[in-house]
């Protein structure tokens, strides 16, 4: 056609090195893909890890309040037997009295470890919202500097060839 601004041999050397670049840059979106899904996969298996461990509380929660229940039964129970008899109305009350004072004190224990059961649950799903968080800051900073890295090589080629060859 005519002389063009590159010379064939220049054309063939910009186009490899363009290919190379493209090349370059899906290699690099692919590792960086398969790291991001590679962390959500370990995210994941920290969250369900959390859950059963949260299920498993809720479990031994639940055998608390079903003792408590059996507890107060039972002491509902003593004291109709208590009203029914009344022959053996002052050995029954000393025997009634120490089961509700064992009955109390295992009350306040079973309250006692309710209550820590849920203070650790409660720890436990401040560090899971904490730990999901730096999860966030860490997925939203490798975008950014994925982005930036982007922004970066779009700069570089678009500003290394303000010319195109007029043949394109």
């Amino acid at each position: 056609m005519g002389n063009g601004v590159c010379s064939r041999r220049q054309r063939r050397i910009f186009q490899c090195l363009l290919l190379l670049t493209v090349v370059c840059g899906v290699l690099y979106g692919s590792m960086i893909s398969y790291e991001m899904h590679k962390q959500l996969r370990r995210t994941e298996t920290m969250a369900l890890m959390y859950q059963q461990h949260q299920e498993s509380l809720s479990a031994q929660l639940q055998v608390a309040y079903e003792h408590r229940s059996r507890l107060e039964k039972s002491l509902k129970k003593e004291r109709l037997d208590h009203k029914k008899s009344k022959a053996d109305f002052l050995v029954y009350k000393l025997e009634s009295q120490q089961n509700l004072n064992k009955e109390k004190n295992q009350h306040e224990d079973l309250k006692k470890q309710f209550y820590d059961l849920q203070d650790k649950h409660q720890v436990q799903g401040d560090d899971h919202n904490r730990i999901l968080d730096e999860h966030k800051d860490r997925y939203d900073k490798l975008h950014q500097a994925k982005e930036v890295e982007v922004s970066q090589l779009k700069g570089t080629t678009t500003t290394g060839f303000t010319n195109p060859p007029s043949d394109y």
